[in-house]
């Protein structure tokens, strides 16, 4: 593709407009991933403002994930990837200082799989159903050896192989950064050390190869609640302390 030219930007609002004009551009697609954008001396003559101008919109630009700065002779501004981590990290860190707790994590997490369940009923083929089997034999394996904190990981990866199932990227990127989020509370608070969550996949895998959602959605449903109600007790083998 050719090299973008930017319009100048207004003066009282210089900053906005440097970060508006290049979302725009991502959104219409003249920008794409792992797009280079013009220098920043090239950009600061574009917008007509000062090189410290651009340098701070492009900061937050990288902030936002929506640009990655790379440094040395080959280095300058790229349009990233989406990143459902940085999303991931952001709602860890609520839940660490307090502005959430983890009941309303279960309950959003309850009515997002929900959905999720209910779509890969209808939608998901016999080859994603044969992937969400490989991965309750990998946990299976796992857990006969012991390994519990990778059958944990493995557990959490269910989840957005269900999510794949839905055919809908949106579910998927939404789903990847709540299991971000999971990952790390898992491995805070201990995986537990038992076959639990291995039964239960057992029988909700039977519900939907039988494309029964209703039953599906109640399996998933009793799960998280029977999980959610081990975190808070902490009282269960693997445990490393109860979240706050």
């Amino acid at each position: 593709m050719g090299t973008p030219t930017f319009q100048p930007a207004k003066p009282r609002r210089a900053f906005e407009e440097i970060i508006s004009q290049i979302r725009g551009m991502v959104r219409s697609g003249e920008l794409r991933t792992g797009d280079r954008l013009p220098a920043e001396r090239a950009l600061a003559e574009q917008f007509e403002v000062s090189r410290n101008t651009v340098r701070e919109a492009l900061r937050m630009l990288e902030i936002s994930g929506l640009i990655q700065l790379r440094r040395g002779a080959t280095g300058g501004a790229f349009i990233s990837a989406a990143d459902p981590g940085r999303v991931a990290a952001s709602m860890s860190d609520m839940l660490e200082l307090g502005h959430f707790s983890l009941s309303d994590l279960r309950d959003a997490r309850g009515w997002i799989e929900s959905i999720v369940v209910r779509v890969a009923c209808e939608r998901a083929d016999d080859a994603m159903l044969e992937r969400l089997e490989a991965n309750i034999s990998h946990a299976e394996t796992l857990s006969e050896a012991g390994d519990w904190e990778r059958k944990a990981l493995v557990h959490v990866e269910f989840h957005n192989l269900l999510a794949e199932a839905t055919g809908n990227p949106v579910m998927v990127a939404m789903m990847k950064s709540l299991m971000e989020v999971m990952r790390d509370l898992v491995l805070a608070v201990g995986p537990t050390e038992d076959d639990m969550v291995l039964r239960s996949r057992r029988r909700f895998m039977k519900y939907l190869w039988a494309r029964d959602s209703t039953k599906a959605v109640k399996e998933m449903q009793s799960s998280l609640e029977q999980l959610h109600q081990l975190w808070l007790d902490a009282d269960y083998k693997g445990s490393r302390a109860a979240p706050s």
